[in-house]
């Protein structure tokens, strides 16, 4: 039996859950998402919960049972809270801002690195330093960020780059005289 999947999933006030066929759609304050569902599991919205139980006892409804349970539950929390994402720039000279609609990123290459901003994501610099990736989509929050992070990811020797505010960069001594 799934641990995960056999917990009812509370709906926050100001959240419309509702299902029809094989979609799940969620509104709030954040904005609207939806979710096709899996064959093999039924969703139900009851009194505030959504309850999700496996339409037969194969090992691929069982599989499906505690997922579907996870990505319904992340899109509930995201249209009523939302997702963020902290990064950190580390290095001489490495900066971002905002301008507009792209994010201007200065890593230590010839050119600026223009980064358009998506529709459904907004993009924050408190500091010049930091880079703060927030929307209701978790799986788009953290995709913009692991991309934002790909221009310069962190290098073991003097950490520059840009990293997540929660990641541990392991250094490597440098070379010896």
């Amino acid at each position: 039996m799934s641990r995960v999947g056999k917990l009812p999933i509370t709906i926050p006030s100001g959240v419309q859950v509702a299902v029809a066929g094989q979609k799940l759609t969620a509104k709030g304050k954040l904005g609207a998402l939806e979710l096709a569902l899996s064959p093999d599991v039924e969703t139900e919205v009851a009194d505030g919960h959504v309850v999700v139980k496996p339409r037969l006892e194969t090992k691929q409804a069982r599989m499906q049972w505690g997922t579907t349970r996870a990505l319904i539950n992340n899109l509930i929390r995201g249209v009523s809270t939302g997702y963020t994402v902290n990064l950190e720039i580390n290095g001489v000279g490495y900066r971002a801002q905002v301008q507009g609609k792209n994010l201007v990123l200065q890593l230590g290459f010839s050119h600026d690195i223009n980064f358009p901003i998506p529709s459904d994501i907004s993009i924050a610099c408190e500091k010049p330093t930091s880079i703060r990736v927030s929307g209701a989509d978790r799986q788009r929050v953290g995709q913009i960020a692991a991309e934002i992070r790909a221009f310069r990811k962190p290098e073991p020797y003097k950490g520059k780059g840009i990293k997540y505010e929660t990641e541990h960069i392991r250094r490597k001594e440098g070379k010896k005289k």
